[in-house]
């Protein structure tokens, strides 16, 4: 599978891919085969109620598909999505995510349907992540994956055996809400979570809790993360630290699972070594010898495409396991 291409003659059925995320959210028109033709992005109306919010995506994802058709691309015959939990996924339903406060419980899926009347096929982001890595990047070949997003929160994507867990109410991969310390700043209604200490979210309040006197009350992750590249000492120390609960959550993670593989999301591919290696050195301290001497940790190999390709993979799921059938158009 290919990530990017600009070619309007391919041939495999065109999905629409909704990637909602708690900053922003990306419309991607691809294909079934994981092409990428076209994409666009814009601010989550993270403030708006449900209805509102799904109303402006959606108005805005017509306006993208009237913008493709003018282009002479043809139509999507699915749509995929890619969302952070906690979600029913069959049914298409969010109970009360974290990362977008006034969703509540939000029948994502149904009005979808009724505004696009395609099939809908609805995944949890941690889980899309690692599907998209598994058929496309770093995870190619391996049968024993788990994917962090690492973006403004922190959920997981669990691969056994070549095919995706999702557990008894579709909650596994929610590791966010682990608590790694009995003290720490606040996420996913819980001191001391691990998505407090190791998302996007968390480490600003854990830079607010740690060091207030250097971490005003206004600063941004993406402060954050551009000083710790640039070299800058107390935000080097700051991610070193990220890392090290990174790598507590991992060896636990290395442990309960033995996978072959550990992909890191937006925060793994943008930090690279300076996050890894902290947390490579406690899994080592930490996890039973055997299993961590078995398991790499590595960014995400598809970097910014990731999101892009991991929407479509619902859609894509759901056709190579015959729940999405276009007998009309060629197998991908």
């Amino acid at each position: 599978m290919a990530t990017t291409n600009e070619n309007p003659a391919l041939t495999s059925p065109y999905v629409l891919g909704f990637d909602i995320g708690g900053t922003k959210t990306a419309l991607v028109l691809g294909t079934l085969d994981a092409q990428i033709i076209r994409r666009i992005e814009f601010p989550t109306p993270v403030t708006e109620p449900f209805e509102q919010a799904i109303e402006m995506i959606g108005t805005s994802a017509l306006e993208f598909l009237e913008s493709c058709q003018s282009d002479g691309l043809p139509a999507p015959q699915s749509i995929g999505v890619a969302v952070g939990g906690p979600l029913d996924i069959e049914r298409g339903i969010l109970f009360a995510p974290p990362h977008l406060p006034r969703w509540g419980q939000a029948p994502l899926k149904q009005r979808l349907v009724e505004r696009f009347g395609l099939p809908v096929f609805v995944e949890h982001d941690g889980n899309a992540g690692a599907l998209a890595e598994f058929y496309c990047g770093a995870g190619r070949g391996v049968w024993n994956l788990i994917f962090l997003t690492m973006g403004t929160g922190l959920g997981a994507g669990i691969i056994v055996n070549g095919a995706i867990y999702h557990g008894a109410t579709d909650a596994a991969g929610e590791v966010g809400h682990i608590r790694l310390a009995e003290d720490g700043p606040v996420e996913y209604g819980k001191a001391g979570s691990w998505e407090a200490f190791c998302s996007g979210a968390g480490i600003v309040k854990l830079a607010r809790w740690r060091y207030p006197e250097i971490w005003g009350p206004e600063v941004t992750t993406h402060q954050i993360v551009g000083r710790a590249l640039s070299g800058d000492p107390p935000a080097v120390e700051l991610i070193r630290e990220v890392g090290s609960w990174l790598g507590r959550g991992l060896a636990l993670l290395v442990d309960i699972f033995n996978p072959d593989l550990i992909v890191l999301g937006t925060l793994g591919v943008v930090l690279g070594d300076l996050l890894l290696d902290p947390a490579r050195e406690i899994i080592q301290q930490e996890a039973l010898p055997r299993s961590a001497a078995a398991c790499r940790v590595v960014p995400a190999q598809l970097g910014s495409a990731l999101g892009d390709v991991a929407c479509l993979t619902p859609a894509i799921e759901a056709h190579r396991h015959g729940r999405l059938v276009l007998a009309a158009h060629p197998q991908p």
